[in-house]
């Protein structure tokens, strides 16, 4: 049996799924460890319902009558910050890079054990607690963190990043994965390091999802994407922040 987290507030889940028996299970199992969950089985309502209860987090099905996923996904960015884990029964990689690049934070692949979706829901709500998301105190009398490198700006108390005074728009996943790297300027972190520091999970060296959002964050900070100066790739290592760029 999993022992229930206590927060100061449940966690509010929206669940995506037209497979009402197994998106019932689903919230039964979430339910029980402590997680507020609702559940839309069109993909037509599903961006309504996001904007009018902007929950915590989105477990959005690829497939969907209505409305796909992906379409979902792209449509909720421009409002929803909120962490999107995808689910698919298709395992070609190229759902996954666009799931990725529509703005999804995780990606999961069906049958999904119930066990290993609430691990990966913890990890992304654990991680915008502690960084202080949606309204969340980071904690009485911490000063804020930022990072500056001469027109880029990374705020993590904010969670805002601003390039020659201009917000970036980045998503929660982009952001986490900016900060990191930022944090950790002039030093390569592999893709194992930033795998687990942002997952909580180990890498299976499969997973193509750092790969895809370092090409979405480096147009969005003023990197080239062909001779990046910003954030370099370094063969066979992982990924560097140049400090000086």
């Amino acid at each position: 049996m999993d022992v229930v987290e206590q927060t100061n507030e449940s966690w509010r889940i929206l669940i995506v799924e037209d497979d009402e028996r197994l998106a019932e299970l689903t919230r039964e199992y979430l339910e029980s460890n402590g997680l507020v969950v609702s559940l839309e089985t069109h993909g037509g309502r599903a961006v309504d319902r996001i904007k009018a209860e902007n929950p915590d987090l989105v477990v959005l099905d690829l497939m969907l009558p209505g409305e796909d996923g992906l379409s979902i996904c792209r449509r909720i960015r421009p409002f929803y910050q909120g962490p999107v884990i995808m689910l698919t029964a298709r395992t070609d990689d190229l759902d996954q890079v666009l799931g990725l690049e529509m703005g999804a934070d995780d990606y999961i692949g069906k049958p999904v054990k119930p066990r290993v979706l609430l691990a990966r829901i913890r990890a992304l709500l654990r991680r915008v607690g502690e960084n202080g998301q949606n309204g969340k105190d980071e904690g009485a009398g911490e000063e804020p963190v930022r990072l500056q490198f001469n027109d880029l700006v990374v705020d993590r108390s904010m969670r805002e990043a601003w390039l020659n005074d201009g917000s970036i728009d980045l998503t929660s996943a982009e952001f986490d994965l900016l900060w990191l790297l930022a944090s950790n300027a002039g030093r390569v972190l592999s893709r194992e390091e930033i795998f687990t520091a942002l997952r909580g999970i180990e890498y299976d060296g499969q997973d193509r999802s750092i790969d895809v959002r370092v090409s979405r964050i480096r147009p969005k900070i003023g990197d080239d994407p062909v001779h990046p100066r910003r954030i370099k790739t370094v063969r066979s290592k992982g990924y560097l922040f140049v400090k000086e760029a």
